[in-house]
């Protein structure tokens, strides 16, 4: 009776001893399914490196410190220049980080956006970045502008909701998620616009682009940009 205790007891052990033993490869197999992407499903597009998957002018825009910087604190930025995608997106939920320093005060991104042909601009939705105003006091951080197309705001963020999360001169939280005719951003985790597409016509898909406005001195900086497809 018990040497046959013990051999059950031996035939119940073996097995989950096998499980045990597996468990590393198992997690390794999938570790490398998930290559490219983390565990939420977001896909980065910026290595940290280099603009590998990004066009634009390379004398605007560069990588430093983990980041794509575009512009100068010292000279005048002659006009608007974007570094966007190769790729385009439809449906989808980005999310990155973003800094503007300087005179200037305005930057901003761009998604489900085209290139104008033969020109530096680009059309389509643009989340805004930076001031308005001769004192550069009102706000436009996370402002839906319809950039080069029907070049008016969509809708903008409540200022006093707004002025209590944003850092003028530090990196701010962007999340933008576009979803058929609806798009809504949040600043910082606040949810700064939630917007409905009625007009008829305007393209749903398109490239995603980093833009540094025209004007005087400034510096627009972009980090850990991660897209998720919906």
């Amino acid at each position: 009776m018990k040497n046959r205790g013990r051999l059950r007891y031996g035939r119940l052990w073996c097995p989950a001893a096998l499980c045990l033993l597996a468990l590393p490869f198992v997690l390794f197999a999938a570790g490398d399914r998930l290559q490219g992407q983390d565990r939420g499903g977001f896909s980065s597009l910026f290595d940290g490196k280099t603009l590998a998957g990004w066009e634009g002018n390379t004398e605007i825009f560069r990588v430093e410190k983990g980041a794509i910087v575009a512009g100068s604190l010292k000279q005048k930025i002659d006009h608007n220049e974007f570094l966007c995608t190769t790729k385009s997106y439809r449906d989808f939920e980005l999310r990155l980080q973003a800094r503007l320093q300087g005179e200037g005060h305005n930057a901003g991104i761009q998604f489900r956006s085209q290139r104008i042909e033969n020109h530096h601009e680009v059309k389509g939705y643009q989340c805004d970045i930076g001031a308005m105003g001769a004192a550069a006091d009102h706000l436009i951080w996370g402002a839906l502008y319809d950039e080069s197309r029907r070049r008016i705001f969509l809708l903008e963020p409540d200022q006093n909701k707004l002025r209590e999360v944003v850092d003028p001169n530090g990196w701010n939280k962007f999340v933008i998620r576009c979803e058929g005719p609806r798009i809504q951003i949040w600043v910082n985790g606040l949810k700064a616009i939630d917007y409905t597409e009625q007009e008829a016509g305007i393209a749903a898909e398109g490239i995603i682009g980093l833009q540094i406005h025209g004007g005087a001195p400034a510096q627009a900086c972009y980090r850990r940009i991660k897209i998720k497809p919906l």
